[in-house]
């Protein structure tokens, strides 16, 4: 039985086709060539290219969540920022792949604190422990890891839709229904579709982050990591290539049914999609992370070190809550005897 083989770009990943033109095997994607003599399938992948050797640039692993982190030799680094626990040196950077591009900083601590505090505003019910300015003080700043990928979905859905036509005929009311297949197809491309490459942050709350604006990226050096933290990815690419074509899947649909207007129903019934993968980039998004526990719970906030847009949960007080009911309890009690005195004043 023959057998087909699938070879792989070694710059992108992308699937190389023989180009009769160049005689060479050609990505369609980052249109790098290879000879078709000498390319060696055993390389047909690499994540990144480069591996990052750096002396200046220390490792950090925690001692609870086994996350590491990466810092330059001036920055302390005394807790996670991820479970707040203690950290703990490990060595130098060595044998990882180095990012492709990095969005710096754009928000610093002070901005970043003042929009927590902004956040906080007119919440009464909230435990002392997230006002408290020794705990704001621990938010930190970190690089997160992302993988950026591009790709192209060809679809085709179906859909069922209705139209509902009423008029009266004497005192009848008549109700006319239209039943419709409604049908949609085309190709969409897609660029730079993040994926949260850390399997320490949720990844709700990265991509309640979002957007981050990769327009103002730069070229990586580790002269930006400088007063910050760095978290390497632990999430390989394939994996989170997976999450990418899930989100184009999901934004394909989305796109598709907002075409469907003037109908009073319009629901999909079947669908066909082909994701054709492009290029993966490694990058680093800012954000910045406080950690607070309460009560046993851990509750994380975040904010884009890029636009300030900013999210996290937060707990109430009970016994504030107590005091609080009490307190209007009581006040309502007064008033009502106040009223009852005044009325029988008043006979």
């Amino acid at each position: 039985m023959s057998e087909l083989k699938d070879f792989k770009c070694p710059n992108c990943g992308g699937r190389l086709e023989f180009d009769a033109q160049s005689q060479k095997l050609k990505c369609p994607y980052c249109e790098g060539t290879f000879d078709p003599e000498v390319f060696d399938e055993g390389n047909s992948f690499t994540v990144a290219g480069e591996k990052w050797e750096d002396e200046n640039v220390l490792v950090y692993t925690c001692r609870s969540c086994g996350g590491t982190i990466m810092a330059d030799k001036e920055t302390a680094a005394s807790s996670c920022p991820y479970c707040g626990n203690p950290v703990v040196m490990t060595s130098n950077v060595s044998g990882i792949y180095k990012p492709k591009k990095v969005i710096p900083f754009l928000l610093d601590k002070k901005q970043a604190k003042a929009r927590y505090k902004e956040y906080l505003k007119g919440k009464v019910l909230l435990p002392d422990a997230f006002t408290n300015e020794a705990t704001i003080d621990e938010m930190k700043g970190v690089y997160v890891p992302y993988w950026l990928f591009d790709g192209k979905a060809s679809a085709k859905m179906w859909f069922d839709a209705t139209r509902n036509r009423s008029w009266s005929e004497g005192d009848t009311i008549c109700t006319e229904t239209s039943y419709y297949k409604v049908f949609r197809s085309g190709s969409v491309r897609f660029e730079d579709i993040p994926v949260d490459a850390s399997s320490k942050v949720d990844d709700a709350l990265t991509q309640s982050l979002e957007p981050f604006d990769i327009s103002q990226s730069k070229e990586f050096t580790d002269n930006y990591l400088a007063g910050y933290l760095a978290d390497r990815y632990d999430v390989g690419v394939e994996e989170s290539r997976d999450k990418a074509n899930s989100r184009i899947a999901n934004s394909t649909a989305a796109l598709f049914s907002s075409t469907t207007g003037g109908y009073d129903t319009c629901v999909p019934s079947s669908s066909s999609m082909n994701i054709a993968s492009g290029k993966q980039e490694y990058v680093l998004y800012p954000i910045w992370l406080l950690n607070v526990k309460y009560l046993g719970k851990l509750y994380t906030f975040a904010m884009n070190g890029q636009t300030g847009k900013f999210v996290g949960d937060l707990p109430y007080d009970k016994g504030k809550l107590t005091r609080i009911l009490i307190t209007v309890f009581a006040g309502v009690t007064a008033a009502a005897t106040a009223v009852q005195y005044l009325l029988y004043l008043a006979r």
